[in-house]
């Protein structure tokens, strides 16, 4: 697979001395999160910060995993490594304008038969998940009643134009939508996309992704919940199709809190 690179980044790769992958995979930097082990191999996320001509820090992550893979259906048996998968997935979401962070740099190698994977991507500086912000303690990024509405309805935009290109995130909980107020609006980003995978039909996308969101936001009120989906369907007065959705959507979660419930008895 051919490496990337995005664009305006060699300079600043280059500066830092970091403009090789082996420079990269070398990088000493403390984790950013604990690495995860599993099936014989690892992968972990550093976040450095690269020193620009005016001397401004502007931070990246930099994500690195060894024999780290997935079963897909391209690769049943030996699978393929997860950062391929999150990598395609980015350019696909790029390819639609659908907002996700700038990708800076994704290579893959092998040692001694082992797949190795680097991916680096921009901080979201000034952005913070979902649930940090409908969140007591993130509140203050919040201008009010208006401005958490227009939250709502940006978050449900971006998601409709996601599953309208039959784009499934497959994992979309709140702390996997970013949000960074801009005035009275607000600019979304989804990360995360390694489990994404493009389906036959849209509503299975929309089902999926808006019942495992859905059930994580449990706090939203009835007037939030339909600010949320009238902004999706786009309709003020919500149709009988859409109706429907939403009695799918809420038939789906509270299946998915039983089965939870009786997993704990």
């Amino acid at each position: 697979m051919t490496d990337y690179l995005g664009e305006g980044w060699q300079h600043l790769l280059s500066k830092n001395n970091l403009a090789t992958y082996a420079s990269l995979w070398q990088l000493q930097a403390d984790w950013f999160e604990e690495p995860n082990v599993r099936r014989g191999g690892w992968s972990g996320v550093v976040k450095i910060s690269l020193k620009q001509a005016n001397d401004d820090p502007l931070f990246i992550f930099i994500k690195r995993q060894e024999n780290h893979l997935s079963r897909t259906w391209r690769n049943p048996i030996k699978g393929t490594a997860t950062f391929i998968r999150e990598y395609r997935n980015l350019r696909l979401f790029q390819k639609y304008g659908i907002p996700t962070p700038e990708l800076v740099y994704f290579a893959t190698r092998s040692n001694n038969g082992k797949p190795q994977a680097i991916i680096a991507t921009k901080e979201l500086e000034g952005y913070q998940p979902l649930d940090v912000i409908l969140h007591k303690s993130g509140s203050s990024m919040i201008a009010g009643f208006q401005h958490r509405q227009a939250l709502f309805k940006e978050t449900a935009k971006v998601l409709y134009r996601m599953h309208q290109h039959r784009l499934q995130h497959n994992s979309l909980h709140p702390k996997h939508i970013f949000a960074k107020p801009l005035g009275d609006s607000w600019d979304i980003k989804i990360i995360d996309l390694e489990k994404a995978k493009r389906r036959i039909f849209k509503h299975t996308a929309t089902l999926r992704d808006l019942a495992t969101l859905g059930g994580k936001l449990g706090e939203l009120t009835d007037k939030e919940q339909i600010t949320f989906l009238r902004a999706y369907v786009d309709e003020g007065k919500l149709s009988n199709k859409s109706k429907k959705l939403w009695s799918q959507i809420e038939t789906r979660i509270l299946k998915k809190r039983k089965k939870k419930t009786l997993e704990q008895i």
